[in-house]
Protein backbone atom coordinates (compact mmCIF):
# COMPACT_ATOMS: atom_id res chain seq x y z
CA UNK A 1 0.00 0.00 0.00
CA UNK A 2 1.46 3.66 -1.12
CA UNK A 3 1.49 6.04 1.82
CA UNK A 4 0.59 9.37 0.94
CA UNK A 5 1.10 12.92 1.56
CA UNK A 6 -2.24 13.11 2.48
CA UNK A 7 -2.32 10.21 5.02
CA UNK A 8 0.56 11.28 6.33
CA UNK A 9 -1.25 14.91 7.29
CA UNK A 10 -4.54 13.10 8.43
CA UNK A 11 -2.00 10.80 11.10
CA UNK A 12 0.35 13.69 12.33
CA UNK A 13 -3.00 15.81 13.01
CA UNK A 14 -3.66 12.82 15.05
CA UNK A 15 -0.39 12.87 16.69
CA UNK A 16 0.35 9.27 14.98
CA UNK A 17 4.02 7.88 14.88
CA UNK A 18 3.91 6.73 11.75
CA UNK A 19 3.10 10.06 10.49
CA UNK A 20 5.44 12.00 11.95
CA UNK A 21 8.06 9.46 10.90
CA UNK A 22 7.16 10.15 7.15
CA UNK A 23 7.44 13.56 7.60
CA UNK A 24 10.49 13.26 8.73
CA UNK A 25 12.00 11.21 6.35
CA UNK A 26 10.56 13.04 2.91
CA UNK A 27 10.39 16.38 4.51
CA UNK A 28 13.68 17.28 6.42
CA UNK A 29 15.37 16.93 2.99
CA UNK A 30 13.06 19.45 2.10
CA UNK A 31 13.54 22.14 5.35
CA UNK A 32 17.42 21.12 4.46
CA UNK A 33 17.12 22.96 0.93
CA UNK A 34 14.78 25.31 2.39
CA UNK A 35 17.41 26.13 5.08
CA UNK A 36 20.53 26.02 2.29
CA UNK A 37 18.64 28.86 0.30
CA UNK A 38 17.16 30.69 3.28
CA UNK A 39 18.81 30.36 6.68
CA UNK A 40 22.26 30.57 8.11
CA UNK A 41 25.05 29.46 6.08
CA UNK A 42 26.87 27.18 5.72
CA UNK A 43 23.88 24.70 5.06
CA UNK A 44 25.89 21.89 7.08
CA UNK A 45 27.16 24.17 10.03
CA UNK A 46 25.76 23.73 13.56
CA UNK A 47 23.56 27.16 13.20
CA UNK A 48 21.78 25.21 10.38
CA UNK A 49 21.07 22.20 12.07
CA UNK A 50 19.83 24.39 15.23
CA UNK A 51 17.60 26.53 13.04
CA UNK A 52 16.62 23.00 11.09
CA UNK A 53 15.70 21.58 14.95
CA UNK A 54 13.57 25.05 16.17
CA UNK A 55 11.94 24.49 12.75
CA UNK A 56 11.21 20.60 13.17
CA UNK A 57 10.35 21.35 17.09
CA UNK A 58 7.47 24.12 16.31
CA UNK A 59 5.49 21.51 13.83
CA UNK A 60 5.77 19.43 16.45
CA UNK A 61 3.81 21.84 18.85
CA UNK A 62 -0.24 21.49 19.35
CA UNK A 63 -0.48 24.95 18.27
CA UNK A 64 1.17 24.22 14.58
CA UNK A 65 -1.29 25.19 12.38
CA UNK A 66 0.71 22.83 9.58
CA UNK A 67 -1.22 19.67 9.36
CA UNK A 68 -4.80 21.44 10.03
CA UNK A 69 -5.77 22.15 6.60
CA UNK A 70 -5.42 20.10 3.50
CA UNK A 71 -5.53 21.32 -0.64
CA UNK A 72 -6.79 19.82 -3.62
CA UNK A 73 -3.13 19.06 -4.75
CA UNK A 74 -1.57 18.02 -1.08
CA UNK A 75 1.86 17.97 -1.32
CA UNK A 76 3.31 21.00 -2.85
CA UNK A 77 0.31 22.94 -0.80
CA UNK A 78 2.09 21.18 2.03
CA UNK A 79 5.54 21.97 1.06
CA UNK A 80 4.39 25.56 0.57
CA UNK A 81 2.82 25.52 3.75
CA UNK A 82 6.31 24.02 5.47
CA UNK A 83 8.55 26.56 3.29
CA UNK A 84 6.79 29.48 4.65
CA UNK A 85 7.08 28.32 8.69
CA UNK A 86 10.84 28.06 7.71
CA UNK A 87 11.09 31.73 6.49
CA UNK A 88 8.93 32.67 9.61
CA UNK A 89 11.47 31.01 12.00
CA UNK A 90 14.21 32.94 10.29
CA UNK A 91 15.86 35.59 12.41
CA UNK A 92 14.69 38.96 11.80
CA UNK A 93 16.93 41.62 10.02
CA UNK A 94 16.49 45.46 10.47
CA UNK A 95 17.91 46.44 6.79
CA UNK A 96 18.83 49.52 6.24
CA UNK A 97 15.97 50.90 4.50
CA UNK A 98 12.83 49.90 5.11
CA UNK A 99 10.52 49.94 2.39
CA UNK A 100 6.58 48.82 2.57
CA UNK A 101 4.42 46.19 0.66
CA UNK A 102 2.09 48.77 -0.80
CA UNK A 103 4.96 50.90 -2.19
CA UNK A 104 6.30 47.77 -4.20
CA UNK A 105 2.86 47.32 -5.69
CA UNK A 106 2.45 51.01 -6.56
CA UNK A 107 6.25 50.52 -8.13
CA UNK A 108 5.22 47.34 -10.17
CA UNK A 109 1.91 48.41 -11.39
CA UNK A 110 3.16 49.10 -14.86
CA UNK A 111 4.41 45.71 -15.25
CA UNK A 112 2.83 42.41 -16.71
CA UNK A 113 2.21 39.26 -14.50
CA UNK A 114 5.53 37.58 -15.84
CA UNK A 115 7.07 41.10 -15.52
CA UNK A 116 6.19 41.35 -11.65
CA UNK A 117 7.23 37.34 -11.08
CA UNK A 118 10.66 38.31 -12.85
CA UNK A 119 10.65 41.00 -10.14
CA UNK A 120 9.61 39.31 -7.08
CA UNK A 121 11.83 36.14 -6.98
CA UNK A 122 14.52 38.82 -5.45
CA UNK A 123 12.35 39.36 -2.88
CA UNK A 124 13.32 35.76 -2.28
CA UNK A 125 16.94 35.51 -2.63
CA UNK A 126 17.11 34.30 -6.18
CA UNK A 127 19.58 35.61 -8.86
CA UNK A 128 18.68 35.59 -12.22
CA UNK A 129 20.13 32.81 -13.07
CA UNK A 130 17.96 30.93 -10.34
CA UNK A 131 14.80 32.98 -11.08
CA UNK A 132 14.85 31.85 -14.62
CA UNK A 133 14.71 27.91 -13.92
CA UNK A 134 12.26 28.84 -11.36
CA UNK A 135 9.84 31.07 -14.03
CA UNK A 136 11.45 28.99 -17.12
CA UNK A 137 13.09 32.25 -18.50
CA UNK A 138 16.32 33.34 -19.53
CA UNK A 139 18.49 34.84 -16.99
CA UNK A 140 19.39 37.67 -19.46
CA UNK A 141 15.49 38.44 -19.65
CA UNK A 142 14.85 38.14 -15.83
CA UNK A 143 17.72 40.50 -15.54
CA UNK A 144 16.39 43.20 -17.91
CA UNK A 145 13.08 43.11 -15.88
CA UNK A 146 14.42 43.70 -12.75
CA UNK A 147 16.41 46.72 -14.22
CA UNK A 148 13.13 48.10 -14.80
CA UNK A 149 11.46 47.19 -11.69
CA UNK A 150 14.35 48.72 -9.75
CA UNK A 151 13.81 52.04 -11.93
CA UNK A 152 10.22 51.97 -11.24
CA UNK A 153 11.33 51.34 -7.65
CA UNK A 154 13.01 54.10 -7.18
CA UNK A 155 10.61 56.53 -8.63
CA UNK A 156 8.41 55.53 -5.80
CA UNK A 157 10.46 55.44 -2.66
CA UNK A 158 11.83 57.78 -0.17
CA UNK A 159 15.61 56.52 -0.24
CA UNK A 160 16.65 53.31 -2.55
CA UNK A 161 19.45 51.29 -3.41
CA UNK A 162 20.05 48.19 -5.50
CA UNK A 163 19.12 45.21 -2.96
CA UNK A 164 16.23 47.32 -1.52
CA UNK A 165 13.99 44.30 -2.43
CA UNK A 166 16.19 41.29 -1.16
CA UNK A 167 17.07 43.63 1.84
CA UNK A 168 13.13 43.61 2.74
CA UNK A 169 12.38 40.09 1.48
CA UNK A 170 11.02 38.49 4.41
CA UNK A 171 9.18 41.19 5.77
CA UNK A 172 7.51 42.02 2.22
CA UNK A 173 6.79 38.43 1.85
CA UNK A 174 5.57 38.30 4.93
CA UNK A 175 3.06 40.91 4.35
CA UNK A 176 2.14 39.60 1.15
CA UNK A 177 1.38 36.25 2.17
CA UNK A 178 -1.19 38.47 4.94
CA UNK A 179 -2.82 40.16 2.07
CA UNK A 180 -4.95 37.72 1.70
CA UNK A 181 -8.21 39.15 -0.26
CA UNK A 182 -11.79 36.93 -0.68
CA UNK A 183 -11.23 36.78 -4.73
CA UNK A 184 -7.46 35.98 -4.15
CA UNK A 185 -6.62 32.53 -5.99
CA UNK A 186 -5.83 29.00 -4.14
CA UNK A 187 -2.96 26.64 -5.20
CA UNK A 188 -4.24 24.80 -7.98
CA UNK A 189 -4.53 27.40 -10.30
CA UNK A 190 -1.11 28.46 -9.78
CA UNK A 191 -0.06 24.72 -10.31
CA UNK A 192 -2.10 23.91 -13.64
CA UNK A 193 -0.61 27.19 -15.08
CA UNK A 194 2.68 25.77 -13.93
CA UNK A 195 1.94 22.22 -14.99
CA UNK A 196 0.78 23.14 -18.49
CA UNK A 197 -2.80 22.29 -17.65
CA UNK A 198 -4.64 25.94 -17.50
CA UNK A 199 -6.56 26.86 -20.44
CA UNK A 200 -6.47 30.28 -22.58
CA UNK A 201 -9.47 31.30 -20.61
CA UNK A 202 -8.33 30.06 -17.52
CA UNK A 203 -4.93 31.72 -17.57
CA UNK A 204 -6.65 35.04 -18.91
CA UNK A 205 -8.42 34.68 -16.13
CA UNK A 206 -5.97 34.09 -13.52
CA UNK A 207 -3.22 36.71 -14.76
CA UNK A 208 -6.78 39.98 -14.57
CA UNK A 209 -6.53 39.11 -11.10
CA UNK A 210 -3.01 38.47 -10.50
CA UNK A 211 -2.14 41.88 -12.15
CA UNK A 212 -3.38 43.59 -9.64
CA UNK A 213 -2.82 41.72 -6.51
CA UNK A 214 0.91 41.14 -5.02
CA UNK A 215 -0.62 38.69 -2.69
CA UNK A 216 -0.87 36.12 -5.49
CA UNK A 217 1.91 37.10 -7.00
CA UNK A 218 3.86 36.11 -3.86
CA UNK A 219 1.35 32.87 -3.89
CA UNK A 220 2.30 32.13 -7.53
CA UNK A 221 6.04 32.28 -6.90
CA UNK A 222 5.96 30.45 -4.42
CA UNK A 223 4.20 27.30 -6.16
CA UNK A 224 7.13 27.97 -8.67
CA UNK A 225 9.32 27.82 -6.10
CA UNK A 226 8.04 24.63 -4.72
CA UNK A 227 8.35 22.66 -7.76
CA UNK A 228 11.98 23.40 -8.20
CA UNK A 229 12.43 22.68 -4.42
CA UNK A 230 10.43 18.96 -4.94
CA UNK A 231 12.77 18.16 -7.95
CA UNK A 232 14.87 15.27 -6.79
CA UNK A 233 14.29 15.48 -2.94
CA UNK A 234 15.46 12.17 -1.83
CA UNK A 235 13.83 10.53 1.54
CA UNK A 236 16.66 9.92 4.43
CA UNK A 237 17.06 6.61 5.16
CA UNK A 238 15.59 5.04 8.57
CA UNK A 239 19.35 5.60 9.80
CA UNK A 240 19.33 9.28 8.63
CA UNK A 241 15.81 9.89 10.37
CA UNK A 242 16.34 8.33 13.39
CA UNK A 243 18.13 11.30 15.08
CA UNK A 244 15.54 13.76 13.65
CA UNK A 245 12.67 11.66 15.59
CA UNK A 246 14.15 11.17 18.51
CA UNK A 247 14.16 15.16 18.25
CA UNK A 248 10.58 14.80 18.13
CA UNK A 249 9.94 12.24 20.54
CA UNK A 250 8.46 9.99 17.92
CA UNK A 251 8.47 6.52 18.68
CA UNK A 252 10.73 3.91 16.66
CA UNK A 253 8.74 1.55 14.27
CA UNK A 254 8.64 -1.76 15.65
CA UNK A 255 9.80 -4.72 14.34
CA UNK A 256 8.04 -6.65 11.88
CA UNK A 257 6.19 -9.73 13.56
CA UNK A 258 8.09 -12.21 11.89
CA UNK A 259 11.09 -10.83 13.32
CA UNK A 260 10.32 -10.16 16.46
CA UNK A 261 8.87 -14.08 16.63
CA UNK A 262 12.14 -15.35 15.55
CA UNK A 263 14.13 -13.17 18.26
CA UNK A 264 11.43 -15.00 20.92
CA UNK A 265 12.04 -18.46 19.22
Amino acid sequence: MIYTCYEMIQDCRADKPEGWRYFVSNYVPVIRNLVAHYGPAPADGAAAVGFMERVLVAQRQPGSSLFQSLDPAPERWFVAQLRQKVVAELPSREPEIEIGLETVAAAFAPLTVTEKLAAWTETMRYDAAQAGVLLRMAPQTVEKIRERSSDLLRGQADAWSRTLLAENGRALGLAAAAASEKDCLPAKVFLDVLDGRATWRGREQMESHVARCLHCIDHYARMAEVIEVLRGVTPLSEAEAAPWCELLGVQKPRPPLWKRLAGNG
